[in-house]
């Protein structure tokens, strides 16, 4: 069955769903994305996606074409149109089409920006086999440019980076810096050592993850110590456990980092702990 889908102010087929070759999207990558993820119907996290969107596009000085509360409600049309329970919204935002290609970004005042927005359906998205098994991962050079903390469409690297996982029989990879693991292709990196959980500080290098900001507050209020610094792919392979979050895998337990296995090579213990806790929080407080 076709998907409803959303393009600028209207529900339409995603058979009919058309946007303008010269959209500078399409032609630049410029424009910003949110992901948001649905359980029981309900969305997960929408305030802070919310915040976040506004962020990046302040961030890239493009205009915001819809208010937050709008975006809510067009959120909850389209979940109920295609009706989804466990899934996820996708939307994107950018700086429209002027007619022609330029590098001069157009006035907003003459240029609409557009906005997109689907469904994905995941009918296991709570209860996905990968978190029961844990990922495999490779460590890759990261070569993305300086303002990671900006959810853009400049996705390319990040793809390529899941590629080569793949090609390697693999799930996902960790980019590296400076010796140092940066993140996830599509997440947030995480080791737990000592009995503390250790992820990279927040800054530019980094998107400051919604998933990773509930996960961090709950894994507090569980009493759970945890530091925010760097740490590399070396001190990872000899760390009691590891995981990601995102907004799609919520807390995905990581089970071998280039070959090296983690503890037994099952998911660990603080893990799946975060992920039953981030589940059990989030439907509480879904909108």
């Amino acid at each position: 069955m076709s998907r409803t889908v959303y393009v600028n102010g209207e529900y339409l087929p995603e058979g009919e769903a058309t946007v303008s070759i010269f959209d500078r999207g399409f032609l630049m990558a410029d424009g910003v994305y949110e992901v948001t993820s649905v359980l029981d119907g309900k969305l997960i996290d929408f305030d802070g996606h919310a915040v976040r969107l506004e962020r990046s596009l302040v961030e890239l000085d493009m205009a915001c074409p819809i208010e937050m509360d709008a975006l809510l409600e067009v959120f909850h049309e389209l979940v109920r149109l295609n009706g989804i329970n466990e899934g996820m919204v996708y939307l994107q935002i950018t700086r429209g089409s002027a007619g022609d290609r330029d590098f001069i970004f157009p006035d907003p005042e003459k240029v609409p920006s557009t906005i997109v927005m689907f469904t994905q359906d995941v009918p296991d998205l709570a209860n996905s086999a990968l978190s029961k098994r844990g990922t495999k991962i490779i460590s890759v050079e990261d070569i993305r440019w300086a303002r990671r903390d900006i959810k853009t469409v400049q996705l390319l690297y990040p793809a390529m980076a899941k590629m080569m996982a793949k090609k390697a029989g693999c799930d996902d990879a960790w980019m590296v810096e400076d010796g140092h693991v940066t993140e996830g292709t599509s997440n947030n990196a995480y080791i737990v050592k000592g009995g503390k959980i250790i992820t990279r500080q927040l800054s530019n290098d980094i998107l400051h993850g919604i998933t990773r900001a509930a996960v961090l507050r709950f894994a507090a209020e569980a009493q759970m110590v945890v530091e925010e610094r760097s740490f590399s792919i070396e001190e990872a392979q000899g760390a009691d456990e590891a995981f990601t979050t995102s907004a799609s895998a919520f807390v995905m337990p990581v089970v071998e980092i280039d070959g090296v296995q983690m503890g037994d090579g099952k998911p660990g213990r603080v893990a799946m702990r975060l992920r039953e806790i981030y589940l059990d929080e989030s439907r509480k407080s879904a909108v």
